[in-house]
């Protein structure tokens, strides 16, 4: 009864959590100021499963803003403008940005005074200009723990790879799927190694169906390669989901001159909501073995079925608009 009341719930989320799936994927606003009060700009936002989000970048009052140019290259629209006003003070926002979960990266580089940078949120979507300078190169972090915590294609990875694993392969297996990742991340931001975007999220989606099955192959008795080389199966997805991670960084870039420092910073903040979820699952599980014993067998087939099942929905409907795009 359980695992059908489940597999019902999970059902009812699919097509919400696919329209989540990747809104953390952060916007990016530069603006270059060629001469005194002009500037040109670049406004890049993420495109979810073929549709725009909402947002636009608002100039202080005295803006003029001409000559937009849109291209679109399937996971990001790239408007190119020019600004006319000096933006050494009043207030630059982002409209809609309280509506999402999505990050926007903004950097102005001025010619005669410091360069701002910043990172605005949904709960802070706006910049004064008057008091904005400095490099915050530390949001990278941030960025990287949100990737973690909101990319819930990736959190449901990291959920079957623990109920797949024995406890004393956990670290083994995370490890391999984190120097897996950081590998192809490095070679994406630095090297300029790449994969088109839309079939790295169906191999990714694909992924997480495959560990689902793997799962209730396990409940069932059956021994698999995943099951007795994990580490090998989680270097091999973890090199894919690495280029998933790259496609976040690839909106915004990398600051310049602290390149290294930023990837190794929002590297970190990858692990470091990996481990914080990592360690929730563990809690819930101690607290499952401790008062619901008997129902142990049957919640894990549950959550099998669910990430089976949620994997696969994912990968037709990502493998389907790659069919109609």
């Amino acid at each position: 009864m359980i695992v059908r009341l489940l597999i019902f719930l999970c059902l009812c989320l699919c097509a919400g959590l696919s329209a989540h799936a990747h809104e953390v994927r952060p916007a990016y606003l530069e603006l270059t100021e060629r001469a005194p009060g002009s500037y040109e700009g670049v406004w890049k936002q993420p495109v979810l499963d073929g549709r725009r989000l909402k947002l636009d970048p608002v100039f202080p009052n005295g803006c003029t803003r001409t000559r937009d140019r849109t291209e679109s290259n399937g996971a990001t629209l790239v408007t190119r403008f020019e600004l006319a006003c000096p933006l050494n003070n009043g207030t630059l926002s982002i409209s809609g940005l309280d509506m999402t979960l999505t990050d926007v990266f903004v950097r102005i580089d001025r010619a005669s005074e410091e360069d701002i940078s910043a990172l605005l949120k949904p709960a802070a979507p706006s910049l004064d200009l008057a008091t904005a300078k400095g490099a915050p190169v530390a949001d990278y972090f941030i960025i990287g723990v949100e990737h973690i915590i909101f990319g819930y294609d990736h959190l449901l990875f990291v959920l079957g790879m623990v109920l797949l694993v024995l406890r004393r392969q956990i670290l083994l297996t995370l490890t391999a799927f984190t120097i897996a990742h950081s590998i192809t991340l490095a070679l994406s931001a630095l090297g300029g190694v790449s994969l088109p975007g839309a079939p790295v999220e169906v191999i990714i989606a694909m992924s997480i169906a495959l560990l689902g099955a793997e799962v209730i192959y396990r409940a069932r008795g059956r021994t698999t390669l995943s099951q007795r080389f994990p580490w090998a199966i989680a270097f091999g997805f973890g090199l894919i989901h690495g280029f998933g991670f790259a496609g976040a960084l690839s909106e915004i870039g990398l600051p310049k001159g602290d390149e290294a420092l930023a990837l190794f910073l929002f590297n970190v903040g990858v692990e470091a909501g990996q481990i914080a979820v990592v360690l929730i699952i563990l809690a819930l599980g101690w607290l499952v073995t401790r008062f619901a014993a008997k129902n142990l067998d049957t919640i894990r087939t549950a959550l099998a079925y669910t990430i089976g099942i949620i994997g696969s929905f994912w990968a037709i409907e990502r493998l389907a608009g790659m069919i109609t795009a």
